[in-house]
């Protein structure tokens, strides 16, 4: 299912009427693995674009190669077929606009907050005294102001999230991309994140991809939702959120919230049971 898809309709000029760029180009993206079984094709030729500030999630049933799109994007695999470019480079590894946030938490326990957040600046030779003032102004965006001499131990697993979500934008990468960071959390906790999530993200523009499994998430945070098809991962739709924005967890009792939920359920829900379905059969031909 190549091609490009059409541009998000809300990003099609600024009010000078000029122009507005993709900030990320997915152009054709075809990944093969070699397994004991015989090649596997994880992700069958995607091609998207994101502009500059836009939220997008990706939603698919387990195996559908989201994660490896994801790598791809971060410059973390090779050996693809395709295209991704970064204000018009072409990616060839990891790159400095690309920050990324996994569902482990990837706390160091022996560094307080601060210093945890601190760290890339300190790899990257940034002088003491600016890195750490650096680091507070990201710990006070996450909501953490109080707890920077903190350590890990200390705090829960929401609280150790966003340290490691302070950790990635404290770099200041144009392009997010979290691959289910709050998987772990309660649904409670995973809404009012969603909240601070959404904040940070107007707050930076900050320009963010989401991989998830929860579509409540998907529609309360995001401008368009990218729905995978299972084994091959292909585009299956994309669903523009015609929600108004500033947006908070309030809004996920509205009718028209309702709405987006069923109609992304109702093409998961496809693709998900081929997946049940391919399992099953697995699991009978292992038993023969």
């Amino acid at each position: 299912m190549g091609g490009t898809m059409p541009s998000n309709p809300s990003v099609g000029s600024d009010s000078a009427g000029a122009a507005t760029q993709p900030l990320l180009v997915v152009d054709d993206i075809y990944k093969q693995f070699e397994t004991a079984e015989g090649p596997v094709v994880a992700v069958d030729h995607v091609s998207f674009d994101v502009a500059p500030g836009e939220f997008l999630s990706v939603i698919g049933p387990s195996g559908c190669g989201k994660s490896t799109l994801f790598n791809i994007m971060g410059g973390l695999l090779d050996g693809y077929d395709g295209h991704i470019k970064v204000a018009g480079e072409t990616l060839r590894g990891p790159h400095a606009s690309v920050g990324m946030i996994f569902q482990e938490e990837s706390t160091f326990p022996w560094r307080t907050v601060v210093d945890n957040v601190a760290f890339p600046l300190e790899i990257a030779g940034m002088a003491k005294a600016e890195r750490l003032d650096r680091a507070r102004h990201f710990v006070e965006l996450v909501g953490l102001d109080g707890f920077e001499r903190r350590y890990p131990s200390e705090l829960s697993g929401g609280m150790r999230q966003r340290v490691s979500m302070a950790r990635t934008l404290a770099s200041e990468p144009k392009i997010l991309l979290m691959d289910e960071p709050f998987a772990a959390l309660d649904e409670q906790t995973r809404l009012l994140l969603g909240d601070k999530v959404l904040q940070i993200q107007q707050d930076l523009k900050q320009t963010t991809l989401l991989i998830t499994h929860n579509l409540t998430e998907a529609v309360q945070l995001s401008d368009r939702i990218l729905v995978m098809t299972y084994r091959p991962g292909r585009m299956k739709r994309m669903v523009e959120i015609k929600l108004p924005r500033p947006r908070s967890s309030e809004i996920v009792g509205s009718d028209a919230f309702g709405h987006y939920v069923a109609q992304i359920w109702n093409d998961l829900r496809e693709e998900a049971s081929k997946g049940l379905k391919d399992d099953e059969a697995r699991r009978g031909g292992t038993r023969r």
